[in-house]
């Protein structure tokens, strides 16, 4: 088998039993750009990942595991306060520390077009980043970011955050009918539900609700198919419609998602670095985010929706992230928001240190304050940005072969 061959196998494999249409989605984005094909081939990449002491010696901390810069946006936590965090743990882990940082270097380099940065823009900010990551790690005092504490393009999202409505909110996801209100199954952010799962899902929150304080709140009103994501985009995900503080303004949205194993797991198992013990993939998700985040995201709960682990939270608006794209040619712009991300994933990981097997944060400092370890991250970096944009090019070469049918 060819490595072209190899790509493609290891991507059929692991999208194996998604839903098709999803699926066909998902390859659609995928072959849109190689950040985005990075984004939704978070496996290749662990797969491809250099066996560097870097990467391998460095302490164990909790890790996102999949992230890139898409993945840091505004949050309404459940003390219903927003803040600006790493928002997704679908492939969240006990890791070397690097990975993280690596993985969102990668991230930097492969989508400096959709940055509008030039290669020596996207490695200038690269290194901006993995400064403020050593020198918050070296700090040792993990912060987070809300509207009062931010700045430049992070505060402009979080200041047009301070006045948004929920019905404007509820007009983008839904459609209004008199008093009641239903979701729009466009095919942008939402398909039609069958009968069944409908059924399925109305069940579950009926159960849910029973054990709620307030269970009228989780009154199911309709089910659609969510679309969102690039990774995720095929695994059981729904969109729920509920009563919440009354229709049709009141109203709120869940967000329901099936968790998969962690693509991190069978090579942080080959090197010795041994996991927990989680009782389900969504207790593993939820927990990590729990641990890193400075403040619990509204409703997060790991739930079981007959028989799948699936991850329950309060649904937050896509469009709620830092238009990074927006920085004007201004360098220090670009810098000021990437390097924000590196200060984010430092103050994560302390947060989360010493718990579980992950390194206090004096370990953390210690390795941070020496070594080449920035130097070997940049060069890793520019080896997995080109086998990125070649893994995408086979990609694309074989989708438009059709040999990606779903």
């Amino acid at each position: 088998m060819n490595q072209t061959d190899s790509v493609i196998a290891k991507i059929v494999r692991v999208n194996a039993g998604r839903d098709p249409e999803r699926l066909r989605m998902k390859y659609a984005k995928m072959a849109s750009s190689p950040f985005v094909f990075l984004r939704g081939a978070c496996h290749l990449f662990y797969d491809a990942l250099p066996d560097v002491p870097a990467l391998r010696q460095a302490p164990p901390a909790w890790c996102c595991g999949d992230l890139h810069f898409e993945n840091f946006g505004s949050y309404k936590g459940d003390n219903r306060q927003v803040y600006f965090d790493i928002n997704d743990y679908d492939e969240a882990a006990l890791a070397p520390c690097t990975w993280d940082i690596v993985r969102l270097l990668v991230s930097i380099r492969s989508g400096a077009e959709a940055l509008r940065a030039s290669a020596a823009e996207a490695e200038q900010v690269g290194r901006v980043c993995v400064s403020r990551y050593r020198d918050d790690l070296l700090r040792g005092k993990p912060m987070w970011v809300e509207r009062e504490t931010s700045s430049g393009l992070v505060n402009k999202l979080l200041e047009s955050l301070r006045y948004q409505e929920r019905a404007a909110f509820l007009d983008r996801r839904t459609i209004r009918k008199g008093h009641r209100r239903e979701l729009n199954t466009d095919g942008v952010k939402a398909l039609s539900a069958s009968a069944e799962q409908r059924d399925k899902v109305t069940a579950f929150m009926a159960a849910y609700a029973a054990s709620q304080k307030n269970p009228d709140f989780f009154r199911v009103l309709d089910v659609a198919r969510r679309i969102a994501g690039t990774g995720s985009l095929g695994v059981e995900r729904y969109v729920v419609l509920v009563e919440g503080k009354g229709a049709p303004d009141g109203c709120y949205l869940i967000d329901l998602k099936e968790a998969k194993p962690s693509a991190l797991i069978p090579h942080l198992t080959a090197m010795g670095m041994d996991q927990p013990v989680w009782e389900s993939q969504a207790e593993r998700v939820v927990t990590i985010q729990k641990r890193m985040q400075a403040v619990d995201h509204a409703f997060l709960e790991a739930v079981e929706l007959d028989g799948a682990s699936c991850i329950l939270k309060g649904l937050q608006p896509s469009e709620d992230r830092v238009d990074i794209a927006a920085w004007g040619h201004k360098l220090e712009r670009l810098e000021d928001v990437v390097g924000l991300m590196g200060s984010i994933l430092a103050w994560d990981q302390l947060r989360a240190a010493g718990r579980g097997g992950a390194a206090c944060a004096d370990e953390l400092a210690d390795f941070a304050a020496g070594g080449n370890w920035e130097n070997t991250l940049f060069e890793v970096a520019g080896e997995m940005t080109e086998l990125t944009r070649n893994q995408w090019q086979a990609f694309t070469a074989a989708r438009q072969a059709g040999l990606l049918e779903t």
